[in-house]
C-alpha cells in the first residue's frame, strides 16, 4: 500500500509540473486537465492511505468531502477547488467550442500547489 501511495503522490507532482508547462504555452484546457489530475492523484493517495475503496472520480470526490472537508481537516475552499476542477476538466475535455483562458486559470495555479502541499503534508504524517 505504501508503494501505491508513493506512486500516486509522484503522479500528482508530475501532473502539476505538466500543468505549469502547459500554462507557459497558453494551453489552458490541457492545463485544467493536468491540474485536475494532479489533485485527483493526491486525493487518491490520501484515500488509499486511509484505506478507502472505490476510487472512481465521483466516489473519490464524495469520500474526500465526507472525511476531510466536513471534518475540517481540509478547508471548504480546497474542497470547492477540487470539485470545480473536476467540472472544468469535463467541460474542457468534452465540450466543443469551449476554451479556458489565462485570466481564469492562471490565478488557481498557486491554489492547486497549496492544496497539493497540504495533502502531501497530511500523507507524510
Amino acid at each position: 500500500m505504501k508503494d501505491y501511495v508513493t506512486y500516486r503522490v509522484q503522479k500528482a507532482m508530475e501532473a502539476y509540473e505538466d500543468a505549469i508547462i502547459l500554462a507557459n504555452h497558453n494551453r489552458w484546457n490541457a492545463c485544467v486537465n493536468r491540474l485536475y489530475y494532479a489533485c485527483f492523484y493526491m486525493v487518491s493517495a490520501l484515500a488509499i492511505q486511509n484505506e478507502f475503496e472505490s476510487l472512481t472520480h465521483s466516489r473519490l470526490k464524495t469520500l474526500f468531502a465526507l472525511h476531510f472537508i466536513k471534518t475540517g481537516k481540509v478547508s471548504l475552499e480546497f474542497g470547492k477547488l477540487f470539485s470545480d476542477l473536476l467540472d472544468w476538466r469535463q467541460k474542457g475535455d468534452y465540450n466543443d467550442h469551449f476554451d479556458f483562458d489565462k485570466d481564469t486559470i492562471e490565478p488557481i495555479l498557486p491554489m492547486v500547489k497549496s492544496f497539493l502541499d497540504l495533502l502531501l503534508e497530511m500523507i507524510e504524517k
